[in-house]
């Protein structure tokens, strides 16, 4: 076995942070952890990682002229300028569905991207990304690159947001595929993981030639806690940003 530590201010970090009404950022990415995008939209950022593997669904299904990148990483300025312009134009209800509140948006992750089928007129705050065509092509690859399509239909009293076809978020596989799979929204799968404790039963699957276990360490803003993981396994630990860290481990089979 070896031995890890975790740190309590790791809660507000990683792909898995529950970013919602209820839950605050706790911190923004640095520039030199986003990647440039260029669009119709002029220059859009987002995490290094998560660029790299949308540019592969996009390699992989070539919809580099049929899908356009519209709102990547946002600054808590640019979110706040854009939450009181929707105010503004569009009023408080449309406001309260389709757009999060300053330092409550995913887009402050660089985590979230939204996209759009390419057409003439693309609206910013919604633009058209159908269940059909090369959109939906792109929405049946993403789970197996780490990304969810982030706001359902009939999730709407579990993310308290409207149905949003047009945005994706990365959380990373095979938590992605899980997901999927089990219909789950961000907040259900947390509460999920939850149920898998340190010292407890771990979740334990098989995907891609790779045995994946799971569990949930609860830790306090301040805490350390040592941890012991079998050796040769890789990890990756993830805040959940709310009173603990997710670890996934992962050893291949073959």
């Amino acid at each position: 076995m070896k031995e890890i530590f975790l740190y309590g201010e790791q809660i507000g970090k990683g792909n898995l942070i529950l970013v919602n009404g209820e839950h605050g950022l706790k911190s923004e990415p640095e520039r030199k952890e986003l990647e440039k995008i260029v669009s119709h939209y002029g220059e859009i950022f987002l995490k290094r990682q998560v660029f790299r593997m949308m540019f592969h669904i996009f390699q992989e299904i070539q919809c580099f002229d049929e899908i356009v990148p519209v709102s990547g990483y946002r600054s808590s300025k640019e979110q706040m300028a854009i939450y009181e312009n929707s105010k503004r134009e569009k009023g408080e209800e449309f406001t309260k569905k389709y757009v999060a509140r300053p330092n409550h948006s995913e887009h402050q992750t660089g985590l979230a991207i939204d996209l759009a089928k390419n057409t003439e007129n693309i609206d910013f705050l919604c633009p058209y990304f159908p269940r059909k065509g090369i959109c939906q092509k792109f929405r049946e690859k993403a789970p197996l690159y780490g990304f969810i399509e982030r706001y359902k239909r009939g999730k709407e009293e579990t993310t308290n947001i409207a149905e949003e076809p047009w945005h994706f978020r990365y959380v990373g596989y095979p938590h992605s595929e899980w997901m999927e799979k089990g219909n789950m929204t961000l907040e259900e799968y947390i509460e999920y993981l939850k149920t898998f404790k340190e010292e407890e039963q771990h979740l334990i699957t098989t995907c891609k030639d790779r045995e994946f276990e799971l569990f949930y360490v609860p830790i306090e803003e301040k805490e350390r806690k040592k941890i012991s993981i079998p050796d040769r396994t890789f990890c990756q630990a993830s805040g959940d940003n709310e009173g603990g860290i997710i670890l996934t481990l992962w050893r291949n089979l073959l």
